[in-house]
Order: C-alpha cells, then sequence, then structure tokens
C-alpha cells in the first residue's frame, strides 16, 4: 500500500518533478552552449529516476530538506535555459558559461544526495524504541541505526544541518569505544573528511570544521578504528594540516590528537612535516594552552624520527621552542618534548642538531626534568636518558655530563620499574664506558645491576645490558666485580646460545674474553655450557667466537678442568 506525503511535501514533490520535466524539455531545446547543457540532461534525468521512489516513502526532514533545496535550484536553471534557446549565445557569453556550470555542479550533487539518501537506509524513519529496549543487543541496534542516520545527514542537508548531526554524533561517540567503532564501521570518517575541507562546507563554517576535527580524534582514540583513518591517505592529512594553520584553538588540538596516530607511520609523517607542519606545530609549543603544547610535542616526537625532516626543525628555530616546553611545559609537554628532542639527535647524521641541543642548555633541562617532585615511577625518564645518550657521542659532552653528576642518576634507573628505562640506563652505561678512562666507583655499583638485567624477559634489555658490561671490562677493576657476582658468568654464557635470536652475540663475547685470565672463569665457562654454544657460532661465522673457543680448549688441554 502507497504512503502519501502530507500536503505540504507532497506538493513540493509535484512541484520538483514538474520543474524537472521542463527543465528536461528546455535543456534539450537550448542551442547556446549545448554541451555544458548535455551535463545539465544528465543530472535532471538522476534526480527525476530518485524522485519516483519518494512516493512510497513517509516523510523524513531530510527529504524536505532536499526538495526545498532541488526547488530553489531549478527555478534559475529553467531562466538560464530559456536564455540559451536561440543560437545566438547571450551576450554575457562569459557569465553564462559559469551559471551553467554553477547549475550543473549543483543539480549533480543534489543527484549525488538523492542516492544516498536512498542508499543509506535512513528512510524510513524507525520508530522510537519502547524504554526497556536500551539494554543489550537492542541497544546495540538503535546505536547502530542512528550511526546511519548520523553519516547520512553529515553529507547532504545545510550547513546548520550538518552542525546539528555533528553534536549528535559527538554525544554518541563519547559514550564509550563500542559506539566508535559501531559509527565508524557505518562510513562516517570519509564523510567527515569532506567536512574538513573548506570547499565541502560553507568557507566562514569553522565550527563544522572544529567539530569534525574533534570526531576525527575520537576515533582516533580507538585502536582498532585507526586504519579507517589511514585510509584516507593525504586527504585527510592534507585537511588536518590547514586545521593546524587556521585560527581556532580547539580544533587544533583536536588535530595534532589525531595526529598523533596518523604521524606513525614513516609516509605520514613526512606528507605532514613537508607542507609547514613543523612550523605550525611549533607555534602551538610557543603560544597554545598547556594541552595543546603536550599534543603538538607528540606530534613533532613523531616527525622527528624522519631523518629528512630534522633540518627542518633547525631551519625553523625548534630546539629552544623544545626547550622551553621541557623546561616549563606540563608533565606530559616536558616528556614528549625531551622524547622529540631525543629522536632529533638520534643517530650519526644529526651531529649538527645534538650541538645545537647542547648549547642551548639541554643538561640543565633534562637535570630539573629528572629530579622534579614526584616519585621516579611518575615520570617516563626512557627519553630524557637517550637524550643524554645520544649527547655522550661527543666526548667533551660525555665528560661534562659526569662531572655534572649524572652517572648516579643513570645507574639508579638500571633498577627502574619499566624496562624502557632500564634498557635505555644501561644503553647510557655502555656510551659513557667507552669515554671515561678511569674507573669511577658510580660504575662499580652498576655491575651487579647488569648482572640482574641479564635475566630479562626481553631481547633488547639483555643486549643493552650485556653491551654495557662489555663497555666497562676494559677496567680491572670491574671484571673483578662480575667474577665476583655469582651468576654473572652463567647469565653471560647462557646469552651465546643460538636460540637467543635478535641477540648480537659479540656483546657477550667479548665479555667472556676479557676475563679468561681467570681459571676459575674458564671453569665456569665451560660449565655452563660455553663450548657447545661457541661451536655452533663458529658454524654461523659470528665474529670472536672461535678464538674464544680456542682459547677454552687450550684450558681444557691443560687439565683445567676436573675429571669425571
Amino acid at each position: 500500500m502507497e504512503v502519501t506525503l502530507p500536503a505540504d511535501e507532497g506538493d513540493e514533490l509535484g512541484r520538483c518533478r514538474r520543474l524537472l520535466a521542463s527543465l528536461s524539455a528546455a535543456a534539450s531545446d537550448a542551442q547556446s552552449f549545448r554541451s555544458r547543457w548535455t551535463s545539465v540532461s544528465a543530472a535532471v534525468a538522476r534526480l527525476s529516476a530518485a524522485l519516483d521512489d519518494l512516493p512510497a516513502l513517509p516523510t523524513n526532514p531530510l527529504a524536505a530538506d532536499l526538495l526545498r533545496s532541488l526547488a530553489q535550484t531549478l527555478a534559475p536553471a529553467l531562466d538560464l535555459a530559456a536564455h540559451c534557446r536561440s543560437p545566438e549565445p547571450p551576450a554575457a557569453r562569459l557569465r553564462t558559461q559559469s551559471d551553467i556550470a554553477a547549475a550543473s555542479a549543483a543539480l549533480h550533487q543534489l543527484a549525488a544526495d538523492a542516492d544516498l539518501l536512498l542508499r543509506s537506509g535512513t528512510l524510513p524513519e524507525p520508530p522510537s524504541p519502547p524504554p526497556e529496549a536500551a539494554g543489550g543487543s537492542s541497544r546495540r541496534e538503535l546505536v547502530r541505526l542512528e550511526a546511519r542516520s548520523l553519516v547520512t545527514r553529515l553529507q547532504i542537508g545545510s550547513s546548520a544541518s550538518r552542525i546539528s548531526a555533528l553534536d549528535s554524533l559527538l554525544d554518541l561517540l563519547r559514550e564509550d569505544d563500542k559506539n566508535v567503532v559501531v559509527v565508524a564501521a557505518h562510513g562516517v570518517v570519509p564523510a567527515l573528511v569532506r567536512l574538513l575541507d573548506s570547499t565541502a562546507v560553507a568557507a566562514s563554517c569553522h565550527e563544522a570544521r572544529d567539530k569534525a576535527a574533534a570526531a576525527i580524534a575520537r576515533i582516533s582514540a580507538v585502536p582498532s578504528c585507526r586504519h579507517l583513518l589511514l585510509a584516507e591517505g593525504a586527504t585527510l592529512l592534507n585537511h588536518l594540516a590547514r586545521v593546524l594553520e587556521s585560527e581556532g584553538g580547539a580544533a587544533k588540538e583536536k588535530a595534532c590528537v589525531a595526529l598523533q596516530t596518523l604521524t606513525l607511520t614513516r609516509e605520514n609523517a613526512i606528507i605532514i612535516g613537508s607542507r609547514g607542519g613543523i612550523a605550525a606545530l611549533l607555534e602551538i609549543c610557543r603560544a597554545g594552552t598547556p594541552s595543546a603544547q603536550a599534543t603538538a610535542a607528540a606530534v613533532l616526537k613523531n616527525l622527528a624520527t624522519v631523518q629528512e625532516l630534522r633540518q627542518n626543525f633547525l631551519e625553523e628555530n625548534g630546539v629552544p621552542v623544545l626547550l622551553r616546553v621541557l623546561a616549563s611545559g606540563i608533565a606530559l609537554a616536558q616528556e614528549n618534548a625531551v622524547g622529540c628532542l631525543c629522536n632529533l639527535s638520534a643517530g650519526e647524521e644529526s651531529q649538527s642538531i645534538k650541538l645545537s641541543i647542547f648549547k642551548e642548555g639541554a643538561l640543565e633541562c633534562i637535570k630539573n626534568y629528572w629530579e622534579a617532585g614526584g616519585s621516579a615511577d611518575d615520570r617516563n625518564l626512557e627519553p630524557a636518558i637517550g637524550l643524554l645518550r645520544n649527547l655522550a657521542s661527543f666526548r667533551y659532552i660525555a665528560e661534562i655530563i659526569v662531572t655534572a653528576g649524572f652517572l648516579p642518576l643513570i645507574i639508579a634507573a638500571l633498577e627502574d620499574s619499566k624496562p624502557g628505562t632500564r634498557t635505555e640506563a644501561a644503553k647510557s652505561v655502555a656510551e659513557l664506558g667507552l669515554v671515561i678512562r678511569r674507573a669511577r666507583k658510580e660504575l662499580g655499583d652498576a655491575v651487579s645491576r647488569l648482572v640482574r638485567m641479564l635475566e630479562a624477559k626481553a631481547v633488547e634489555e639483555k643486549e643493552a645490558a650485556t653491551r654495557a658490561l662489555a663497555s666497562l671490562m676494559s677496567f680491572p677493576g670491574y671484571q673483578r666485580l662480575l667474577r665476583k657476582e655469582e651468576k654473572g658468568i652463567v647469565n653471560v654464557v647462557q646469552l651465546l646460545d643460538p636460540l637467543v635470536l635478535d641477540f648480537d652475540k659479540r656483546y657477550a663475547i667479548s665479555v667472556l674474553r676479557s676475563i679468561l685470565q681467570s681459571r676459575k672463569c674458564r671453569k665456569q665457562m665451560v660449565a655452563a655450557g660455553a663450548c657447545g654454544y661457541l661451536q655452533r657460532l663458529v658454524e654461523m661465522e659470528v665474529d670472536g667466537a672461535k678464538k674464544l673457543l680456542e682459547n677454552l680448549g687450550r684450558g681444557k688441554i691443560l687439565g683445567v678442568f676436573p675429571r669425571t
């Protein structure tokens, strides 16, 4: 049974049909600019087919808006077609061509909106549920229905109606992560990306773009939905970059939240960094709110991992800005700023950046950050220690780090509760151990802690500890400390096992070779299975394995080991 539309909507529908029929005939009769009127005729045909499906559907606000917009577009298009009936072009030739193109684009957009409205499933509207249907699967089904309706509302209608849809969308997304997953699955991301485009909404409608950025930021916070953002690629990134350059502070912060996730990939980081993103983010660090500074610094931290972008930081005078955030920002901003500086100074290619960071007073900022109020567990020391390690690749900076009292702090960090911090502290000990010419009491305290780290679960932590021990073994005093450790030699030997994957065996071999002169140590190595491991490493052509195996073999021939 066919449902009749209310009188006012039925009249609007009938009017649109009459106008479409008239425009179709007028476009066919137009003699001037015939190729342009062909495009108009195609749009009219699409719209006529779409309107044929409307009588079977009950009233809907979106359908009513569509009909009103269509009527407002068709009337002037008819007048335009009348002007082009003569083979002689109208006097204002260029203006007429422009008007035809604008009418054609508007009609094609309305045709696309009509197709979307019919495909979306939002017609007819779902009836209001009874109160008891608000839980369990019924509640989830209501969320799906609402999501489908909102995605449609975001794509058609006036700016005011789209902003209203955005408000409803944000309310739905804030409820819980499950809602985010449901809405994202219904295609909300492409609709939001289009709202970020200044050509898709009124140029003055900053509100729609701000709220679209907030919705994208919320979606980026749910890991299972991030691939939908990444799928939008450069289009989304360019829109977010423009938001960073706009005036709205809240929108900038939301854009940074989304970019924190998106710039984790090298390709995306390059897109943002190469189109002025670094300058815009540094400006937020200079003058933004405390929370905006934290999110901007987090994005900069990702960009700093890309070697090709690091020079941009120097050109934009980024180091002093980041150090100011490290000195006076909120805790999260400080952590992100020091993380950015750590990434900037990584690698042998960043020598000029390391010098710039040092000359701008980084050591004092790191010391203050490290010794700030609160327990060590409240702060992430890993990036601060990493920055120290990077700076220590310059010998004279390493000596200043030692004399400035950082060694006790680094040694204490070997017992931090966070594996990443322990690992970074061990790497720093290795770096400093290579430049310190004499044994120091503070580093002696590190030996037992490094031995305990050899039993860690993470291979990276084991390797960092072994490398640190290898750097200390050039001092006889540290060799004696290792020999005194009950499980020291056994722990090192076990790391020779080829089954311990992704571990550089050369560090363990170096540690063991440094204490070969001790007969007791050689016996412990063999008893722990070193010869078997080394034989396999020799077959794998690991540097140093053959020499160590030969030394242990000579000890056996000389009767070092007890007979059985």
